[in-house]
């Protein structure tokens, strides 16, 4: 009989537990609106999926030549989002089932994000994911953001688990990448599904090419828990 332990299991929040993506655009938009930039679209703030709020200001800093530290943008951005959040913030129900279900059958879980620790704390407690995923980590408490695998690196510390005990759920390039740089499994359910075929998701062990539409926790959990295949594995029908 196997003495193995069961995986941990360790999610990104934005655009894979939540739909938080329309609120981090709505927040840029506003703010460089403060500072005089016009015209920020969707396609701008999608070449800012998966990275964190402070590597995506620094570059915005600099595109748009604005002069405030980017401290202070920050600190704006974060109130901006914030107040969005606590509007309205959406869970994929396939992720809340996934969580839940997971709870249920005592499955160690961590949210380990990009996001500040403030803006994962409201949006664990408006959702109600609080009573589920009570160990978190923020980018702000480690060296670097994804792709680095610092962030899951600490959450997989924080859980008592080690690397290849844990299985990461990421929606963006850059966290798939950091999953595999800290030597854990990952599922990718892309937020962009048009990206799907990018070869950044190739090291994925199960991608949902059609993103969260195609995502089910009954799939995801028979992955996880199941025999280990050492090849990716496409969950299209």
């Amino acid at each position: 009989m196997s003495t193995s332990r069961p995986p941990a299991v360790i999610f990104d929040l934005d655009g894979t537990l939540i739909d938080s993506e329309p609120n981090y655009y709505e927040a840029g938009r506003l703010l460089l609106a403060r500072y005089g930039v016009d015209g920020f679209t969707w396609e701008h703030h999608s070449r800012f999926i998966g990275i964190s709020t402070w590597e995506t200001l620094v570059a915005l800093r600099e595109e748009y030549g604005i002069d405030a530290p980017v401290e202070r943008l920050l600190a704006e951005k974060n109130r901006l989002y914030l107040d969005l959040v606590r509007a309205s913030t959406e869970v994929f129900p396939e992720m809340r089932k996934f969580v839940e279900r997971l709870h249920t059958e005592g499955v160690r879980m961590a949210v380990a994000s990009g996001s500040s620790g403030e803006a994962i704390t409201v949006a664990l407690d408006v959702t109600g994911l609080d009573a589920y995923l009570t160990t978190t980590v923020s980018a702000e408490e480690v060296p670097h953001g994804k792709p680095a695998p610092d962030v899951f690196l600490e959450a997989a510390r924080r859980l008592g688990a080690e690397p290849r005990e844990c299985v990461v759920l990421e929606d963006a390039i850059p966290g798939v990448a950091a999953a595999h740089a800290a030597g854990m499994r990952c599922v990718a359910v892309p937020y962009v599904a048009a990206l799907a075929t990018d070869p950044g998701y190739g090291t994925a062990g199960l991608l949902f090419p059609g993103g969260q539409s195609a995502f089910t926790a009954e799939a995801a959990h028979a992955w996880v828990f199941g025999p280990h295949d050492p090849g990716p594995r496409d969950a299209r029908p």
